[in-house]
């Protein structure tokens, strides 16, 4: 049979992107159809738009620790409107990118959401497409469970845009969102609270980076309460919100943000017309080629729910087009993947966490190093950094690196290159360090903990 296409991808995220332009360029036939924005999450509700607030956010703290460096700034003012506005700004040029780059990769772009009508017919905008395979790459979407007054609360796709700067912000969440939305409000001069229904945050890290990285937290200002959940919003007279808790306390605010997970955006892409089988998550099952129970169709990135990591959809999107298109091997080794929160201070991690490790190595030898930085010696700030090394007492290798601290991101992306390699304590003993900074700390660590 004779199809329109080669390959229809429904969704122009980062994976569905990625998967389309490599697709073209290994000359297969490729339509790819969007109902939002190009980019997807990552760059336009997601990466993108936050790391930039986080950066805006970050200044207040370089503004006061300036004095202790001779620096006077005492008519610093924050402005969100020109905070907001060229972030939108920014976003439009890398939608614009976006779209070049699948127009010189001769793919052709579709507005309008895809739904699966058969296993090779895909419908948008009422126009039938036939295509020999097909691709789901349609990411997530912020969920906020049902609670009397949930109209109230907005998620991370509205947060970005708002007509007006909230003084006050409740954050609902634990996880990376969460986290970082409550630094980046507190850092901008909201008063921040951040509510989790857990006893620690970032479920999933290693346990000690949990703990620090919340002390740390609270010592910027972050009123974080655990074991706290809401059970109705309610709008007053005045236009703020009264957050009644379980406990049947209360607070008072202006905005209302709930980061309490994203679930997969299958809603109306026709999943119904086909073979597709869902987990118990409700994710789209695949195999390891990305294959779904309906053997032409296949599915990457976020709706599958594994690493909700913007590079893992990448890669995922490069391996699958070399599959389908280039008869190469479609394996990916997920493991030792590096990932960054962007709170404040940064966490950043790669490998096992300390209880991983415990449960797959005999011998493990931890490394551990909590500092003030030789920036705070004289900035004021109480802040502190935690380093770590977790090393398989038996090989000598490296099984997990973790850091919460000031540029700890920029730092471990280095640090995941050398895990990644295979890299053993003795060759980070033996590597020179990089003087005065707080990455030379990992090279320098020689006693274990003893515990």
């Amino acid at each position: 049979m004779e199809y329109d296409y080669d390959f229809f991808v429904i969704g122009a995220g980062s994976g569905g992107v990625r998967a389309s332009r490599m697709s073209s360029v290994y000359g297969a036939r490729v339509a790819i159809c969007e109902d939002r924005y190009l980019g997807g999450t990552c760059v336009n509700v997601g990466c993108v738009p936050k790391k930039l607030y986080v950066y805006a956010s970050e200044y207040s703290a370089h503004f006061k620790e300036s004095k202790g460096f001779g620096w006077h700034s005492e008519q610093v003012k924050f402005d969100w409107l020109t905070l907001r506005d060229n972030k939108t700004a920014e976003i439009n040029r890398l939608n614009g990118i976006y779209n070049d780059l699948l127009d010189n990769a001769e793919v052709d772009v579709i507005n309008g959401r895809g739904k699966i009508i058969d296993a090779h017919t895909v419908e948008v905008n009422g126009n039938k497409y036939t295509t020999e395979r097909i691709l789901i790459a349609v990411g997530g979407w912020p969920y906020i469970p049902d609670f009397l007054g949930k109209e109230h609360a907005i998620s991370s796709n509205e947060v970005f845009d708002l007509e007006e700067f909230p003084q006050r912000i409740v954050v609902v969440g634990g996880g990376y969102i969460a986290v970082e939305f409550a630094g980046i409000f507190n850092g901008l001069g909201s008063n921040v609270t951040q509510l989790y229904r857990g006893n620690l945050f970032l479920r999933g890290f290693d346990d000690e980076v949990r703990s620090f990285a919340a002390q740390e937290i609270a010592k910027k200002g972050v009123d974080i309460r655990f074991n706290a959940d809401v059970k109705s919003i309610e709008k007053l007279s005045d236009g703020s919100l009264k957050v009644t808790l379980t406990d049947h306390s209360s607070i008072i605010t202006d905005t209302v943000l709930y980061a309490t997970g994203r679930k997969p955006q299958l809603a109306n892409l026709g999943l119904e017309n086909v073979n597709i089988n869902l987990n118990d998550r409700g994710y789209i099952e695949v195999n390891d080629s990305f294959q779904t129970s309906e053997s032409s169709i296949y599915a990457l990135g976020d709706v599958t729910g594994g690493m909700e990591l913007t590079p893992v959809a990448l890669e995922e999107g490069i391996a699958l087009a070399r599959s389908l298109f280039n008869n190469e091997s479609c394996k990916i080794d997920y493991s030792n993947i590096a990932t960054t929160v962007f709170c404040q201070p940064n966490i950043a991690t790669v490998g096992m966490t300390e209880q991983q490790a415990h449960s797959a190595y005999t011998n493990v030898v931890k490394y551990r190093s909590s500092f003030k930085a030789m920036k705070h010696s004289i900035s004021g700030s109480q802040e502190k950094t935690l380093m770590k090394l977790l090393v398989d007492g038996n090989s000598n290798k490296i099984i997990g690196a973790h850091m919460v601290g000031e540029n700890a991101g920029e730092i471990m992306q280095g640090i995941a290159i050398a895990i990644k390699s295979g890299a053993t304590k003795a060759d980070f003993d033996a590597t020179v360090g990089i003087h005065p900074t707080a990455a030379e700390e990992f090279v320098t660590m020689r006693t274990p903990v003893q515990e």
